[in-house]
Formats: C-alpha cells, structure tokens, sequence
C-alpha cells in the first residue's frame, strides 16, 4: 500500500506540485506500473525517474493526478557471461494516474495510455 499524506497536506497550496513529485520520487520503481509501460526495453532500470504532474482534479473522495513519467529501461543482452552486449539504458515515458484517498491519503496507481 503506498500512502502519500505530505502530497494531501499540500493539496490546494503552491508547494503541492514539489511536495507530491518529492514525495513519489522517493517510492522505489517496482512500486509504480513502469515495467507495463515500457514501449523501446525490456527492463526498468533501477535509475531515477522523473514526475511531471499533467492534469489535477478532485472529488469528494479522492485526489486525483494524472502524471507523466520520464524513467530508463535496458535491453537485456543473452545473459551469457561472455556476452559483450552492453546494457544501454532507453528514456521510457509513461501516463500514471493518482488517486489519493481523503481520509486515509492512500494512493490507488493505474497505468494509462498516454495517446489519449
């Protein structure tokens, strides 16, 4: 369960944007649908990635932020262990919608598709 309560705190406040890219920035990769939406590799690189909040919303129940997001991935060579390939790391982009609960600032993640 990843819980975001500094990104609610901040909510309506001009600090929002650095607060929520801060504190989603300190989530590890495997916590994010970024292996879904790799598009040029085959891995998620355990580089950092990059938020940049799109579009802001809200409900009566939930905070919602749609995100894009800048990350690397790898293609993997053979795994051989004379394999000279090395491994190159691709920019990958994807859309993340946030839902973050009022009450409990629990964080619902979906992977969007960035072309609509």
């Amino acid at each position: 369960m990843i819980v975001l309560p500094e990104s609610l705190q901040a909510w309506n406040s001009p600090a929002f944007e650095d607060i929520f890219k801060s504190e989603v920035g300190r989530l590890e990769n495997s916590q994010l649908p970024l292996q879904k939406g790799l598009k040029h590799s085959s891995y998620v690189s355990d580089s950092e990635f990059n938020v940049v909040i799109l579009k802001t919303s809200e409900t009566s129940e939930n905070l919602s932020i749609k995100t894009g997001v800048f990350y690397a991935g790898v293609i993997a060579g053979s795994c051989c262990a004379d394999d000279p390939t090395p491994l190159d790391e691709q920019t990958e982009y994807c859309v993340i919608q946030f839902a973050i609960n009022k009450l409990t600032a629990e964080a619902k993640i979906i992977l969007l598709r960035d072309d609509l």
